[in-house]
């Protein structure tokens, strides 16, 4: 081998290890200034208002698109099996033993979504069935 091949073997893992840092830390500055932006911005709407109930209406806005739905598991997990078929499939016909491992591994998670979807509700009328199902008892 060469000198300058045996140098770029070596600098390989250290420009892999920076790219991941520097990506990670280049995300977290992006979120912390679009934050920022959107604060000032409410803050400057909130001056210019005469009326307080359309300053109620900007916060009770604001506080909707924070509220998120709740993560639906048997969606995740049947997307999560289909992935894993996938892989599995992709393995059976052309790379071989190790994807198709993965690719049931990948099922397998799926499905235990699928079945946590189904143990734990997570929309208000599944809570509500929930709850009125255990009352009876």
């Amino acid at each position: 081998m060469t000198p300058e091949i045996e140098y770029l073997i070596y600098l390989i893992p250290v420009i892999t290890i920076l790219a991941g840092i520097i990506i990670t830390v280049s995300s977290f500055i992006l979120i912390y200034f679009k934050e920022k932006g959107k604060q000032e911005t409410i803050v400057e709407i909130s001056k210019n208002m005469d009326d307080p109930s359309r300053l109620e209406d900007l916060i009770n806005i604001l506080e909707d698109s924070k509220k998120k739905e709740p993560l639906d598991y048997r969606r995740t997990g049947v997307i999560s099996v289909f992935v894993g078929l996938g892989l599995f499939l992709l393995g059976f016909v052309a790379l071989g033993v190790i994807l198709e491992g993965v690719g049931l591994l990948v099922g397998a998670i799926g499905v235990g979504q699928i079945i946590a979807g189904y143990l734990y509700p997570n929309t208000s009328e599944e809570l509500t069935d929930a709850v009125e199902k255990f009352e009876e008892r």
